[in-house]
């Protein structure tokens, strides 16, 4: 295992080490204490390596992660694991404001909070948050899937596409467009799968709605205009 102090080597040693891995190469697991907030750690893994954070991060870590196992043993700041592609990213504390914004895949564990626009314009990440999101989360989110254990915040799914969202709590506003819909059998064995990936056991399936979009805004109709 390779270990990176922030507080002596620099953010572009880690960044450039872990873009540096050849394809085969055996050593994969890193290991980061001292983040102290900072900026951008873990951003453009491209190989399947494991990187563990111990400490908080600031914004945009584990960003456009495609392959790599991160695990962020603290809360995260704005922007984490923003344009995904594929990968693992577990946040053991909180996250702030847009986490997996423009996410195109791979899984994104939070297991605190969320705040506002959490997994906005998601593109096919799924997203698990063990406790509650803000506001205007899933804004635009054309694929993918969000589950929340806990509750939403105003205008869930505004302008939503095909994402597919699951609340186990209280939703305190549905966006434009974005409507409650039948948890059909093929749903509940879907959200299964998720909940059994972010090692979610003391609750079932059956437990959440299911959000999604009544597709009246995908083409601009002036009848629909004050829903814009």
């Amino acid at each position: 295992m390779t270990v990176f102090d922030l507080s002596s080597a620099t953010l572009r040693d880690l960044n450039s080490a872990l873009h540096a891995i050849a394809d085969g190469a055996n050593d994969t697991e890193f290991e980061v204490v001292n983040p102290r907030g900072s900026h951008a750690v873990a951003v453009g893994i491209a190989k399947p390596v494991s990187v563990e954070v111990h400490g908080s991060v600031g914004y945009y870590c584990a960003g456009m992660n495609d392959g790599g196992t991160v695990t962020v043993h603290g809360s995260a700041g704005p922007g984490v694991a923003e344009n995904m592609m594929s990968g693992t990213v577990v946040i053991e504390g909180d996250a702030s404001q847009y986490a997996g914004a423009t996410g195109r895949g791979g899984l994104l564990v939070i297991k605190g909070n969320a705040a506002s626009r959490c997994g906005i314009s998601m593109k096919g990440i799924d997203i698990v948050v063990h406790g509650s999101i803000g506001h205007m989360s899933a804004f635009m989110g054309q694929s993918g899937h969000l589950v929340v254990l806990g509750d939403a915040g105003d205008a869930l799914g505004d302008s939503l596409y095909e994402a597919k969202l699951f609340v186990r709590g209280t939703v305190k506003s549905l966006g434009a467009d974005c409507i409650e819909k039948e948890m059909r059998p093929e749903h509940i064995a879907k959200l299964g799968e998720l909940l059994d990936k972010a090692g979610v056991t003391d609750v079932r399936p059956e437990e959440f709605k299911r959000y999604g979009s009544a597709r009246k805004l995908y083409n601009f109709n002036i009848d629909n205009a004050d829903a814009y």
